[in-house]
């Protein structure tokens, strides 16, 4: 189990380091071009650049925690914040009815739960 608790975190983590540290640098009409990313025209530059900030510290605190054996509790809470940010994001693309855009998030937001279930229950590092 400590396997896939690691593996789905480390996915996880490549993941939102990407897509968070893109929301971070690129300008909002950049962001609005790629697809699947239209919501950002419904929030001001700043919340845009704020959810990236979060998404790569969240990927940041799924690995860096265990691996350097600093409070590795972190990761359980980085892994709830992860998932708390698929919740919203979901709500986000049930409002402007994109349904595939939210199975993503679904897997995203259950991947999240696995890890976040994994490290605050059975399986703490």
């Amino acid at each position: 189990m400590n396997t896939a608790l690691w593996t789905a975190a480390s996915v996880l983590a490549a993941l939102f380091a990407v897509v968070g540290l893109m929301k971070v640098a690129r300008p909002k009409a950049a962001l609005a071009e790629r697809e699947g990313m239209g919501w950002v025209e419904d929030f001001p530059g700043p919340a845009v650049k704020t959810i990236g900030a979060l998404e790569a510290a969240g990927a940041a605190g799924l690995v860096l925690p265990a691996l350097l054996d600093i409070v590795p509790a972190l990761t359980a809470w980085a892994a709830s914040g992860i998932a708390a940010l698929m919740a919203g994001a979901a709500i986000v693309h049930l409002r402007r009815g994109e349904p595939r855009t939210i199975s993503v998030n679904l897997v995203l937001l259950t991947s999240a739960a696995f890890v976040a279930w994994g490290r605050l229950g059975p399986y703490p590092l």
